[in-house]
This record gives structure tokens, C-alpha cells and sequence, in this order.
């Protein structure tokens, strides 16, 4: 399967759309927010330096500050995929975070998304 046309997308152009699919379902773009920080160790400002510069996602990923110690802790099934048996590192990284949006967008609390 060829992931470089996932991976070349800007997260700058993903973004919106988990904002928009969480506060359909009446969650937070604090939220959204919350779960990327856990997963890949930005913040407020250096999340918005990387929609800034339109990183793509191969970027976005790279440059991430730290992946959560506890990503393993992600099961499950997106779009048709098991995460946790996906092979590209990348790609996989990129699924946990759709999935993690989906978790919140579905209505599942912030301790349980955030593997506590």
C-alpha cells in the first residue's frame, strides 16, 4: 500500500476536520486539543508553529516532542485497520490519532481516551 499521499497531507488541513467532527458530537477543540498533546508531546504554541508551516504529516510526526510512553495502550479498529497491528510506524502514528479523535467525537471520557 502506498502511504505517501497520506503522508504528504498538511496536518494544517486535517486539523479542522477533527475540530469539526468532535464538536459535532458536542466535545471541545480544548479536547482535540488535550488528545494531540498526549500523543505526541507538543503544546499550544508548537502545535501552532507546525499549522503554521503547514507541516505535513511525516513532518508533524518526526518533529513530535515525545509519542506517548503509553501508545501501545491504543486498540482497535480504524478506518478497517487494527492499529495496533498496522507496520508503518508512521502510519500508525497517524491512526492513533484518528482513532484517539474518534474515541472523543464517540463520546468516550477523557481518562479512558488518554489511557489513564
Amino acid at each position: 500500500m502506498d502511504n505517501s499521499r497520506v503522508f504528504k497531507m498538511s496536518f494544517a488541513s486535517i486539523y479542522p476536520l477533527y475540530i469539526q467532527k468532535a464538536e459535532k458530537k458536542g466535545r471541545t477543540k480544548a479536547e482535540v486539543d488535550a488528545v494531540i498533546f498526549w500523543l505526541t508531546g507538543y503544546n499550544k504554541q508548537t502545535l501552532q508553529q507546525q499549522i503554521d508551516k503547514k507541516s505535513d504529516l511525516e513532518t508533524f510526526f518526526s518533529q513530535a516532542p515525545q509519542m506517548n510512553s503509553n501508545v501501545s495502550k491504543i486498540t482497535g479498529v480504524i478506518c478497517g485497520y487494527r492499529v495496533e497491528e498496522i507496520e508503518d510506524k508512521l502510519m500508525q502514528k497517524i491512526r492513533y490519532m484518528d482513532k484517539l479523535v474518534d474515541e472523543l467525537a464517540k463520546g468516550k471520557a477523557m481518562e479512558k481516551i488518554l489511557r489513564k
